[in-house]
């Protein structure tokens, strides 16, 4: 095993000491929309393992872009919070990026205290709500409000900066034929669909300056009905690469039709709908007597479960030769030493991952003392179930902190690890 996974790389204008980037799954640690000591407890015992950079999860531009209240969002009252995050990571030695983004028709009055927004009207069975489309000027403020957040970060202390591009979040409610039915100059035909996200990266590139790093998150195929599959994807990634960005992260997925692309393995539905707040009686009524199978589409777990698609992508960029150059960053189904090699054997110079960071936080410095570990998440994402109305945590972390798990949630886990088990 060579050892060039813990080698510096440099980032556009930043330096990581390793290839280990933590990726940006939402912790749920946030009080009133502002970083509690939990969160920075979570990113410093990352920085602690030996990650490279550890990334804040979705840090939404304006309050109407929120979908959880254990979220952020650009406001004052949240800097102190996160420049004292940030001074903690850089005190162990890793980089701090946090992922910027909107998350759209994905929210509730209740919780962004408007009418959600999208690219087109509809209603989104999820929330439940009814959503509007955005007016022309309402894009372009928002387009503005990124690069602002891009500022706000820089005085919180951030290296780098993520911009959310994938998972049918609001921009790429935009870019996929699946939620733009718009008739105007955003949408359409491919171009007028991915103006919003150039117009972003025009304004976040202008903000962003020459001392921050910016990556992309992109979805390589939104891997359902009618949205864009991964010719289009390859499409994004190379409109993303005209920009100069820094990386660009290769997911997939849509968290309302294909949320196990995204994840990687099963769905816990008992624990899913039980962690669910009361006001959303009806969507646990549903899960728990059927609907989640139906809902929740599941396939069985592997490691490196998006490398077939990232190499597709990885050809692409290679074959021409103004894009050759562009660090695509892998992300999914990295959990043992193993997986990290066969990522750096494959090509890619960094790699981004999550649920073994939950489970296991000190993950990188076990793989460099044993290049064969592995932390063996077994993928019931018991972890994702909770993210309702609970912190972000691995049911053995759980147990391990005296937090009772109720029975029935318990034999679920136990139950759908066994049938992943390898």
């Amino acid at each position: 095993m060579n050892n060039k996974m813990f080698t510096e790389f440099q980032l556009g204008p930043i330096t990581l000491r390793n290839r280990f980037i933590r990726s940006a799954a939402f912790e749920n640690m946030c009080s009133n929309n502002t970083p509690s000591q939990m969160l920075e407890d979570y990113h410093v015992s990352v920085a602690k393992g030996g990650v490279g950079m550890t990334t804040v999860a979705y840090c939404a531009v304006d309050l109407s872009g929120v979908s959880f209240d254990g979220q952020l969002y650009v406001r004052p009252e949240a800097l102190k919070g996160l420049k004292h995050l940030t001074d903690a990571v850089h005190a162990q030695g890793a980089k701090a990026s946090i992922q910027l983004g909107h998350c759209g028709n994905m929210t509730h009055f209740a919780t962004c205290h408007c009418m959600p927004v999208s690219a087109s009207n509809g209603f989104n069975l999820y929330s439940p709500t009814i959503h509007r489309r955005l007016k022309v000027s309402e894009i372009k403020a928002l387009v503005k409000k990124f690069g602002e957040a891009v500022d706000f970060c820089r005085e919180a202390g951030f290296d780098c900066v993520e911009i959310h591009a994938g998972h049918a979040y609001l921009i790429s409610q935009f870019i996929s034929p699946r939620t733009n039915h718009r008739h105007d100059e955003y949408g359409g035909c491919f171009d007028n669909r991915v103006r919003f996200l150039n117009e972003i990266l025009d304004e976040v590139m202008l903000h962003a300056k020459d001392d921050m790093a910016v990556v992309v998150k992109t979805n390589m195929t939104d891997d359902c009905w009618r949205g864009s599959d991964i010719n289009e994807g390859i499409q994004i990634a190379k409109e993303i690469a005209k920009h100069k960005v820094h990386g660009i992260v290769l997911s997939a997925g849509t968290v309302s039709a294909s949320p196990m692309t995204i994840l990687g393995g099963a769905m816990p539905i008992k624990a899913l709908a039980g962690y669910m707040p009361g006001k959303m009686w009806w969507l646990k009524a549903a899960l728990l007597c059927g609907g989640g199978k139906m809902m929740i589409k599941t396939s069985p777990f592997r490691e490196l479960y998006l490398m077939d698609w990232a190499k597709q992508f990885q050809a692409a960029f290679a074959a021409d030769p103004a894009l050759k150059d562009t660090n695509l960053i892998y992300v999914g189904g990295v959990q043992s030493g193993d997986s990290c090699q066969k990522i750096m054997d494959e090509g890619f110079e960094l790699f981004q991952l999550a649920h073994v960071l939950i489970k296991d936080p000190e993950f990188v410095y076990h793989v460099e003392e044993n290049p064969h570990y592995s932390a063996k998440c077994r993928r019931s994402n018991y972890c994702v179930g909770r993210m309702y109305t609970k912190e972000m945590k691995c049911h053995e972390c759980v147990e391990r902190d005296g937090e009772a798990i109720p029975a029935a949630m318990q034999r679920e886990v136990e139950q759908l690890e066994q049938r992943w088990k390898q």
